[in-house]
């Protein structure tokens, strides 16, 4: 009897030419090129930075392809909280932490490690067809704790004021409060918003309105920036970069990164680009105030 003849398909040679291909493949992706790590750094917190380190993060990422560096807001207190519950890098703060958060901190084995990394000047901020172009401190402190409600008792017309404020997780708002209303309540008739933009958008359409904002965004916007005098028989004082570097503008804070402990990696990498003269040109550029210039 004629035995069977073998009949050989493609298929031994087809599998081969695949394990070959995926070996080629696996070969490449330990090629150093492949490995390289993601440099990930995440940022959250102040509203009133939160453009800043946009920027910052942008440049950054320009400079170095393999970064990957994440921004968002919310306020202060968001980056606090993040930080505490372990989901940011760097918590952007435009107030130092407050004792509570600290001992919650220590609780929690966390270390916040404080980094300067600009200056800002606090703009109290109106309609430009308001015709209250300066205000003592006392005077700014009678209106948002309620005790002003009338543009009348500060010179102006016999129009209500609407009090505009920060809502109680952003820095400014409790700067503000500690600095300005020295610890006051705001007055109870206090709209809230939640972001210096949106202070700045009602005071552009509501000509009664008083609020305050970041320079950089009292810069940007289509608001009258008040003149704040310390005392009734000062000087008064308006917002810029010249006079909060000066100490002469009264208003005027630094503004903040935390990190967990010393920075290390990426997170160091970053932070001595935002502290270098290339990433403080940036702060110019968004209408804050350098380290340098201070």
């Amino acid at each position: 009897m004629r035995a069977k003849r073998r009949v050989f398909t493609g298929f031994g040679t087809l599998a081969t030419l695949v394990a070959l291909a995926l070996l080629l493949i696996a070969t490449q992706l330990w090629h150093p090129a492949f490995c390289r790590e993601v440099q990930r750094v995440v940022l959250k917190g102040s509203d009133t930075i939160v453009n800043l380190a946009s920027a910052w993060a942008e440049e950054y990422m320009k400079r170095h392809p393999g970064a990957s560096i994440s921004v968002t807001g919310g306020g202060s207190g968001t980056g606090v909280a993040a930080m505490l519950n372990g989901t940011c890098d760097i918590a952007n703060c435009s107030r130092r932490w407050k004792q509570s958060e600290k001992d919650r901190a220590a609780r929690l084995g966390i270390t916040p490690v404080e980094h300067i990394i600009a200056y800002d000047g606090i703009s109290v901020v109106v309609n430009k067809h308001n015709p209250v172009s300066e205000l003592t401190l006392s005077q700014i402190r009678k209106i948002f704790n309620g005790s002003y409600t009338n543009w009348r008792q500060v010179g102006g017309p016999s129009k209500r004021i609407i009090v505009l404020t920060r809502d109680t997780s952003s820095g400014t708002y409790l700067y503000f409060q500690k600095h300005v209303l020295m610890k006051d309540d705001y007055t109870d008739k206090a709209r809230m918003l939640p972001s210096n933009a949106a202070i700045a958008n009602s005071v552009t359409q509501d000509r009664w309105a008083i609020g305050y904002v970041g320079l950089g965004y009292a810069l940007s916007s289509d608001v009258k920036m008040i003149k704040v005098k310390k005392t009734d028989s000062a000087r008064p004082i308006a917002p810029s970069a010249a006079s909060v570097s000066s100490g002469a503008y009264p208003i005027a804070r630094p503004l903040f990164m935390y990190t967990n402990g010393e920075p290390t990696g990426a997170t160091r990498a970053f932070l001595r680009f935002v502290k270098s003269h290339e990433g403080q040109k940036i702060v110019e550029k968004m209408k804050f105030v350098p380290l340098k210039t201070k």
